[in-house]
């Protein structure tokens, strides 16, 4: 099973996207100081706010760039807020499998 998650920090005031098969393991690595680079290890403690549950690694790869490709506070906050959204990425970036 894949994921894609969006993850916040308070100290940074930032959002955080990027995709897993293992959500608990890859939050602790994003909270580990002695794993990350400075930049999420200046964000620490990260929380999960949202989690997409992805068909495919293909699919997951697809939904977190096009988040990241929007830059946009506001795109993550309404992914949160409305869940139809989250269908509407799944279905435009459906796996052929």
């Amino acid at each position: 099973m894949y994921f894609v998650y969006i993850l916040y920090s308070k100290k940074l005031k930032r959002h955080y996207t990027g995709q897993t098969t293992n959500l608990n393991q890859r939050l602790d690595t994003h909270n580990s100081i002695s794993e990350n680079d400075n930049w999420t290890k200046a964000g620490a403690p990260w929380e999960l706010t949202l989690t997409i549950e992805c068909e495919s690694l293909q699919q997951a790869i697809k939904i977190e760039l096009h988040i990241k490709r929007m830059k946009s506070r506001t795109f993550i906050e309404n992914l949160q807020k409305y869940p139809e959204l989250i269908l509407k990425l799944k279905e435009k970036y459906k796996s052929d499998c």
